[in-house]
């Protein structure tokens, strides 16, 4: 619980600092006192059993694989996992996971009030699989691998080359089709074509690598592709040999080589896309048929460098597409290689529980062992058979038993805390801040909030706007993008009195709360409950009605003020930020 103690310890200071939120109408003590009740708040156990749902032979033989070999690392250590989470926990922690956004109150009611065995393995279906998802699903998975192809802002500078809309088409499609992953990478290592949608040519594909090839004798292509898909940072070695293994500078150059054959071009005018192309490489000695690369070591000798594979697999020495495509044989390399499925096992598994079992996730090698070997060899196995299925993968790690638990800690697994240092074990659910993306989605999906009006672009415009000020606001010293949720007086004050936050706080006619005032056949308490279940994915206790009954009393019966003034405190807490 250490993370949720630093958190509101930094919120609270932030709140003696501003002794006063600043919203639009002012606000009573009662209501800042309510607002550090839930800012305390933390998890409590599950009190009910944790079923193995069935979703057909296949599925729950691996998921129970699972299991057995995260069991056997918790007797190892002399563990014993968290409790289950309660029904609310996991059903907000997977529409979180899976959709980018908290459930509506309406799903989230369906989910806790089916009695079937089943109804974990029937959501996941539903949401994996049912088209009324399918657009939530797969606009979350293009803005996770856009902001890790391109960034957060990748396509905002006025030197960029990439189209953001190309690259978010390009995946959009494709997690709506669950192309399978194999097909995803190798299409993104081999595009050729040009970034904007609608423009001859267009291939949304070659938005990862055209602001990368050009770069520094695509030092950038060399280190996104053995990062992000085989989970080797070669970069490392690219001016020195490894520091922590047998890693040879010979290998980065080598690498590097596949991208010689690959140029960007700009547009004749601004309003023309640029384009990707492979264009025969003459090699700097000037051989087309042994096109080399040269590279100097850090005595000073010159060494020279033809394209070879991670594993050592060379392919032809010739610059010329029509005799060998680089890239083309790069992507055959890629797909035949066992860390491409492996690292995908292993950036899943980290997205779902919080933590890789290596850390960094894209860092594989005898320098960085894993924490659970077998486990994710078997994942990485099973996500292979599969036919690089991705949907299926994520359906095995959600239904396991260490993404049920509770993320309430016992007295065997206090240890099991990798904020305090120590490997990750997977016995209780480690508990994280949403992402800014996922902040913006819930507020919008759960008050249907002017953002969501419009068409998909207008509304990737208006969330981008929203993005680039969060990330403003939360950049740290270095200048790297963050998204965090650490208490500073910045985010403090968006989070206060931001220009969403009072759009979803707003009692204006036609608003989110004006409707849910009027709603037929609701009284004050059903509200209540209701604000409670959309944003916190349960239903008040009794100190909390308490509070509301408080906040009534100092708004002098006006049911319409209260209920602004509880919402407001309750997308405040920490248990509306979290992802527990």
């Amino acid at each position: 619980m250490k993370a949720v103690v630093l958190i509101r310890t930094r919120i609270e200071i932030s709140m003696s600092i501003l002794k006063y939120p600043v919203p639009r109408q002012p606000m009573t003590w009662l209501v800042v006192a309510a607002a550090f009740s839930l800012a305390t708040w933390q998890p409590v156990s599950g009190f009910q059993d944790d079923p193995q749902p069935e979703t057909g032979n296949q599925a729950a033989t691996v998921v129970a694989e699972i299991d057995r070999m995260a069991g056997q690392v918790w007797e190892e250590y002399g563990l014993k996992p968290s409790d289950p989470a309660t029904e609310g926990e996991w059903c907000r922690r997977l529409f979180l996971d899976l959709l980018g956004r908290t459930p509506r109150v309406d799903e989230l009611r369906a989910f806790v009030e089916d009695d079937s065995d089943s109804k974990r393995a029937t959501l996941v279906e539903q949401l994996l699989h049912s088209d009324a998802y399918t657009s939530d699903l797969s606009r979350n998975w293009t803005t996770i691998w856009t902001n890790l192809l391109i960034g957060r802002t990748g396509g905002s500078a006025d030197n960029s080359m990439i189209s953001r809309a190309g690259m978010q088409k390009y995946l959009r499609d494709s997690f709506a089709r669950n192309r399978p992953w194999d097909q995803m990478v190798h299409e993104l290592v081999t595009a050729t074509g040009t970034t904007t949608p609608g423009t001859d040519g267009f291939n949304g594909a070659v938005n990862f690598l055209i602001d990368k090839v050009n770069d520094e004798n695509a030092a950038q292509a060399t280190a996104a592709c053995s990062q992000l898909f085989l989970g080797l940072q070669v970069q490392c070695t690219q001016c020195h040999n490894h520091p922590f293994n047998d890693w040879k500078q010979q290998k980065y150059w080598e690498f590097n080589a596949f991208f010689r054959q690959s140029r960007a071009f700009r547009g004749r005018t601004d309003a023309d896309p640029a384009q990707l192309a492979d264009q025969d490489y003459r090699g700097e000695s000037g051989n087309q048929d042994e096109a080399d690369l040269f590279y100097e070591l850090r005595n000073g000798l010159v060494k020279v460098a033809f394209p070879v594979f991670v594993d050592g697999a060379a392919i032809g020495k010739s610059g010329y597409v029509n005799v060998t495509n680089r890239r083309a044989e790069l992507s055959k390399l890629m797909l035949a290689s066992p860390w491409m499925a492996e690292v995908m096992a292993n950036r899943m598994w980290g997205h779902f529980l919080g933590y890789g079992f290596t850390k960094p996730v894209d860092d594989l090698g005898p320098h960085n062992p894993p924490t659970n070997p077998e486990l994710l060899q078997f994942l990485a196995q099973q996500f292979r058979s599969s036919g690089y299925d991705v949907r299926q993968l994520m359906t095995w790690i959600v239904l396991s038993k260490p993404y049920s638990l509770s993320s309430c800690r016992n007295d065997s697994n206090e240890v099991d805390d990798p904020l305090a240092g120590n490997p990750p074990r997977f016995s209780v659910f480690y508990l994280r801040q949403m992402r800014a993306e996922e902040l913006y989605e819930s507020l919008v999906s759960s008050t249907q909030a002017g953002a969501a009006e419009g068409s998909y672009e207008q509304q990737e415009e208006r969330k981008n706007r929203w993005l680039q000020q969060f990330s403003q606001a939360f950049g740290n010293d270095e200048g790297t993008e963050t998204t965090t949720f650490n208490g500073t007086i910045s985010q403090i004050l968006m989070l206060f009195n931001g220009e969403l936050s009072r759009e979803t706080t707003s009692i204006d006619p036609g608003s989110f709360l004006t409707r849910l005032s009027s709603e037929p056949g609701m009284d004050d308490m059903d509200r209540i409950e209701y604000l409670f279940e959309l944003g916190l994915a349960r239903k008040p206790v009794r100190d909390e009605r308490q509070v509301a009954e408080a906040l009534l009393s100092a708004r002098n019966g006006n049911s319409m003020e209260m209920l602004r003034d509880l919402w407001w405190i309750i997308l405040n807490s920490n248990e509306f930020i979290f992802n527990h």
